[in-house]
């Protein structure tokens, strides 16, 4: 520039903006936190009239303990869904709430009592009770701070708690129905068992884990001739079941035969010439692992033989005196044997096992109750009184050994080994369950029910079914198949703990009356009514003050003729049931207790879908329910579970101190939450770089849009292509967006939204346009037009993006719409006309920047090789088909849109040499040097620069000038 050449940057229109590039999130997201709280966003949401319920509820989590990365994937997705339905017209509630009963809450305070040498059952239940109360009060405050850090909306300041009085009151009035339509009984039957705990378990309370375990093969020795003598061998995982053994089981399909030992290892426990009755298909693993060298078949054996065959116990005779074991076992058919592995027959222990416990039952085997609610035999036991299976810290006790011991002593023992498999444990204490048969109480899930809401099914099973099958959108559709596999299989739920945090089973039984009693039960909605009411007013406490059942039984039955349930509900019962209390009882709830979406991760469908559906099918007729939306779990970034031992947690915490709530929840959402997602420093160092440059987008726009007067706004008609297309993309993103959102894939809209926004408008559509913006006179149609389109962009991807981006979303809006009482998130997403979908012009227009994309091309080349520095040094020759030269016509546009200082277009053959692009037919660009003078405003290089009134400028910067 000439030093008497002005200095036009002041007369350019460049973005100006207080829009700080640098967002500083973990620093001013709580001032935004604080800011919806003081203006009240949530509330006024719920003022706006005339809008649908969409009901989205909370699965409580346990109040026990500070967030993991779990609970922060899980509350922002669900935020995200709940935010997105307002902004889609409805009235989107959400209701936190918290599981503030059970075995979780309840060890923890069994942990303080230990780790002070006091015991549990010296203290006042209802004493004890209230410290449970003030654990779960305490962390319940703790959770709520976290989860309001994350940007999760709601109603804070008035959570649901499984602990509140009209909740236990609730539960137990659930409870009662069961108990009134006849789903309810006790019966005896193996529960998992923690000896730990001293608790009956739901599958849901169970994990799995590798176990190496003590394994028997045993012989049974026959009492009769049907075999010749030979006997009968079992293989089991559990020695310590044995002495609880009734029959063996044997499958009427499998091949059998007597084999004789010809031959064993001088350390085998088996004799030459000695007869073993085994599945053929099993008999050289057997004799392996019998240490036999040599064996025969000596013939086969039918099932009717098997059928005739009475054994006697491994154990019989041994307990002088006292006939313990003297009894007969007979053989008995079952579908469950199998000759996979073992012997081809199984050891039956009806009290230990549910396929043997089904078993007994169809062939009136005897239960034994050989087995303490601490894990450990019987005190009057024979040879093994007192002993523990499982010790009370979770170790193996002794018992094990000893059985087989005893075996070994009594001529049983055929073969032992070890065997590490997979086990059940506590997912609690950690520690390893037994089966174990103890009186519990049951709903019946295939039991006709008395309760007139038939339209479904009669029975718990069938409405469960009918609703996966019927009722229920599943996302993602696997969930269904797996919710409906297991309800298909399910056992009777076992509704009773032997505990003391939580809700009692409120009812009353027959003195002297069996559980198949008419009159076991007490049945009288008078009693269940004063139930209630004092539950409302005393909460579940009051069940356990003295001279309660006189209370409520006063005047209607005589108090003494009944005894008083004292065991709690599952837990799962109480999660179960909040839809009673939650959706059906709260103002902010609706009338047929029916969410819309139940959202939690895939390991719920055994636990809280699993329960509230037949929770619900049990009381309502059907699930709870209308969709079930399920996120997978979150690994590292090698793909491993994350453990505290192996040190590699992610704390939801320290990514906020670090960058901000927006990026951990801006990782939810480029993630594929319906599978398994990784997170870790170099995954959060993607995020965060991707959302640099979505806010960048965003801040050129706030720039730009410093001096837009709306009433200057330019009808679509009146705008070039270029905006029109833009509003085509805007109209096809809509369409997208609030499918995508619908269909809860938030992956979906991120991705589509980000594309736009960096590929679409920061690499092509801003970019092209920077000339007209900052360089046209203020009132140019162009530049009008562009602007218009920048504020129907502003508009969509602030409110599109602010379910995700609820904090930047803020700040962006607030940036360019200041005011103590507006917020994005009071908006809704703006109606898109569909007018401006034009399907011609875009096929047109892909078709252009094809052409674009070659004249790039091209310019890279001469970029590379140092011919120029900028695009505005080229005036480029296009050479174009026919069919293209119909489509391009206009140099003059096709130069800005190629952001070149002028070009010419031709339809002459393209020379050789001439770049060409292999994916785009037809074009051909040979690099030219632009002709003229630099204009010192624009940077065009033009024939007339500096023959105008302002030196150095092109005409359209003289005009602009004035």
């Amino acid at each position: 520039m000439c030093a008497d050449t002005p200095d036009y940057k002041d007369t350019l229109f460049l973005p100006e903006t207080d829009f700080p590039m640098r967002a500083g999130l973990p620093a001013r997201e709580p001032e935004w936190l604080a800011r919806w709280e003081r203006i009240g966003v949530y509330e006024r949401l719920r003022e706006k009239p005339g809008r649908k319920p969409f009901i989205l509820h909370d699965g409580p989590p346990y109040a026990n303990g500070h967030l993991h990365i779990g609970h922060a994937l899980n509350k922002t997705i669900k935020d995200i869904i709940v935010r997105s339905h307002q902004m889609m017209g409805f009235d989107s509630r959400y209701v936190p709430g918290w599981d503030c009963h059970g075995l979780p809450i309840e060890w923890k305070i069994e942990e303080q009592y230990r780790a002070k040498g006091r015991n549990k059952d010296d203290v006042d239940i209802v004493a004890f009770r209230q410290e449970c109360r003030k654990f779960a009060e305490g962390w319940v405050e703790v959770q709520r701070e976290e989860f309001k850090r994350l940007g999760v909306t709601g109603t804070w300041d008035d959570p649901y708690l499984t602990m509140d009085f009209h909740a236990e009151a609730v539960i137990a009035e659930e409870f009662m129905k069961f108990l009134m339509n006849g789903a309810l009984y006790q019966g005896s039957k193996p529960v998992m068992w923690s000896p730990v705990e001293k608790t009956a378990l739901a599958e849901a309370e169970v994990e799995y884990h590798d176990h190496t375990s003590h394994q028997v093969w045993v012989r049974f020795k026959p009492v009769n001739a049907v075999l010749d003598g030979a006997s009968v061998v079992i293989w089991t995982t559990t020695p310590w079941t044995l002495p609880q053994n009734r029959a063996v089981a044997y499958n009427p399909g499998i091949d059998y035969a007597i084999f004789r030992v010809l031959s064993a290892d001088e350390k085998a426990t088996v004799a030459e010439g000695e007869t073993l009755v085994l599945a053929e298909a099993l008999v050289s693993a057997v004799m392996a692992a019998a240490k036999v060298t040599g064996f025969e078949k000596v013939r086969s054996v039918s099932a009717g033989e098997l059928s005739g065959l009475v054994l006697a116990h491994p154990f019989r005779g041994v307990a002088e005196g006292n006939g313990e074991w003297d009894y007969d076992v007979p053989m008995l058919p079952g579908d469950h044997v199998t000759d996979d592995a073992g012997t081809g027959f199984v050891h039956t222990a009806p009290s230990h096992g549910d396929d043997d416990y089904v078993l007994g039952l169809k062939h009136g085997l005897k239960m034994t109750y050989n087995v303490e609610p601490d894990g450990s035999y019987r005190a009057d036991l024979p040879l093994f009184a007192g002993q523990h299976i499982i010790t009370p810290d979770g170790k193996e006790g002794p018992a094990n050994v000893s059985v087989i011991k005893q075996l070994a002593w009594s001529g049983a023992l055929l073969a032992k080994g070890k065997l590490k498999h997979s086990y059940p444990h506590s997912w609690r204490s950690k520690a390893p369950v037994i089966y174990r048969n103890t009186p519990q109480w049951f709903a019946a899930i295939d039991k006709t029910l008395d309760d007139g809401m038939g339209q479904y099914g009669d029975t718990i099973r069938q409405r469960a079914l009918k609703s996966i099958e019927d009722l229920v959108k599943f996302t993602p559709v696997s969930g269904r198949n797996r919710l409906h596999s297991m309800m298909e299989t399910r056992p009777d739920w076992v509704l009773s703990r032997q505990r003391a945090w939580g809700v009692p089973l409120t009812c009353f039984v027959r003195k002297g009356a069996k559980p198949d009693d008419a009159e076991f039960l007490l049945k009288d909605p008078r009693v269940n009514t004063r139930i209630r009411l004092a539950f409302e007013a005393e909460g579940a406490d009051a069940w356990y003050v003295q001279g309660f059942k006189e209370k409520v039984l006063k005047d209607l039955h005589d108090p003494d003729a009944y005894e008083q349930v004292f065991d709690i509900l599952d837990v799962w019962f109480d999660s179960g049931s909040t839809h009673a209390f939650v959706l059906r009882d709260r103002a902010d709830g609706v009338p047929d207790g029916i969410a819309d979406v139940y959202m939690e991760g895939t390991d719920q469908h055994r636990g809280w879908f699993h329960s509230s559906m037949l929770q619900g099918c049990g009381t309502k007729g059907r699930a709870p329910y209308r969709n079930v939306v399920t996120h997978g779990f979150t690994l590292d970034e090698k793909g491993m579970k994350m453990s505290k031992s192996i040190g590699n947690t992610v704390v939801p915490q320290e990514i906020i101190d670090q960058y901000g709530a927006d990026i951990l929840r801006l990782w939810v959402a480029l993630a594929d939450y319906t599978q398994d997602q990784r997170i870790g420093p170099e995954i959060l160092k993607g995020t965060a770089d991707s959302y640099r440059r979505l806010r960048n987008t965003l801040r050129f726009m706030l720039g730009a849009l410093g001096d837009f007067d709306p009433a200057q706004a330019v009808a679509r008609e009146d705008m070039p292509e270029l905006e029109q297309l833009m509003l085509h993309r805007l109209a096809e993103l809509d369409a997208l967006v609030k499918k995508s959102y619908a269909a809860f894939d938030f992956q979906g809209v991120f991705q589509a939204l980000f594309t736009f926004a960096t590929t679409d408008l920061s690499a092509f559509y801003f970019d092209v346009r920077k000339d007209a913006l900052y360089c046209d006179p203020k009132g140019s149609a162009v530049r009008q037009a562009c602007l218009t389109v920048m504020d129907a962009l502003f508009h969509r991807l602030t409110t599109w993006l602010a379910p995700i981006l609820p904090f930047t979303m803020e700040d962006v809006w607030l940036s360019r719409f200041p005011g103590e009482g507006e917020s994005v998130h009071l908006q809704d997403f703006p109606a898109t006309p569909d007018s401006w979908l034009d399907a011609e012009l875009a096929a047109r227009s892909a078709k252009v920047r094809a052409v674009r994309r070659v004249v790039t091309g091209a310019l890279e080349v001469e970029r590379r090789n140092k011919t120029i520095g900028a695009s505005l040094e080229a005036a480029p020759t296009v050479y174009l088909s026919p069919e293209l030269a119909q489509i391009v016509t206009n140099p003059d546009t096709f130069a800005t849109l190629c952001i070149t200082s002028s070009l010419t277009l031709t339809t002459d053959p393209a020379p050789e040499g001439a770049f060409m692009a292999e994916d785009v037919a037809g074009v051909g660009v040979v690099f030219h040097h632009a002709e003229g003078e630099k204009c010192q405003r624009c940077w065009k290089i033009l024939p007339d620069v500096g023959r105008h009134k302002h030196p150095g400028t092109c005409a359209r910067c003289d005009a602009a000038l004035g």
